[in-house]
């Protein structure tokens, strides 16, 4: 069977708003892949949304990690209670998604912040919040992986080596679908595909440089983590933003 991508759409609120995260599922006879896992505690809607896909959680082989934050990461110790699930990760990133290093954005200045939120804020969500940037999730990276390995899976997806939103970000691109899966180094806003985001990204410089790596694929869609599915004129799109 050939392999089939599907775009997952993932809320959770955030801060008193909705937040919208698109993992992506890819699927065969063979393989099951996961590109990311969504924000903490969103595993039904994780699994309704692959099942939807055509897949299941029974039969999820690999878990594709872009980067360390959150709500990247935040169901990967119930998903990989299933204990043939490999986890794949930059090197950079390892430490952190392992729990061996405390989150790259979990600072103690981070925490102490919670203190200082405003009394509007109810006390349960302050200290739900600093228990989980104190003890966030985190599961075993099975296999390093770096820009230039290319992925027997799914018909063979290439990792692309895309720092600066954080210092081992890594994207993919699936070859037979022409799809690349940006986590946070693309965004998409009101339908226009831009660069990471600025408010979020660790070095905005080294993002930028990282645009230029995309010029050499033949990119028909691009998906985003944030902001989902972007497929007009996109490398023309890239080519402006590389500039």
């Amino acid at each position: 069977m050939q392999a089939q991508l599907a775009v997952l759409s993932i809320s959770a609120p955030v801060m008193g708003r909705i937040d919208t995260v698109h993992p992506v599922w890819i699927g065969n006879d063979q393989h099951q892949l996961l590109l990311d896992t969504g924000y903490p505690a969103q595993l039904p809607q994780l699994q309704a949304e692959i099942e939807r896909a055509g897949g299941s959680l029974a039969n999820l082989t690999h878990i594709l990690m872009t980067h360390q934050d959150i709500d990247h990461i935040g169901n990967l110790p119930e998903l990989t209670s299933n204990a043939g699930i490999k986890v794949l990760a930059h090197p950079l990133e390892k430490p952190y998604i392992q729990g061996d290093k405390r989150l790259i954005r979990f600072t103690d200045e981070a925490i102490a912040s919670i203190d200082r939120m405003p009394d509007s804020v109810p006390e349960s969500f302050r200290s739900g919040l600093k228990r989980m940037m104190l003890n966030p999730p985190k599961a075993t990276v099975h296999h390093e992986l770096i820009g230039g390995d290319d992925l027997p899976y799914c018909g063979g997806i290439t990792v692309i080596d895309t720092p600066g939103h954080t210092p081992g970000h890594i994207s993919f691109y699936h070859k037979p679908s022409r799809t690349f899966i940006a986590g946070d180094a693309l965004t998409v806003r009101d339908g226009e595909l831009y660069g990471a985001d600025p408010t979020t990204t660790l070095d905005p410089n080294t993002a930028q440089a990282s645009i230029s790596k995309l010029l050499d694929f033949d990119i028909q869609t691009v998906v985003c983590y944030h902001g989902g599915i972007y497929n007009k004129r996109v490398m023309e799109r890239l080519a402006e933003l590389a500039q």
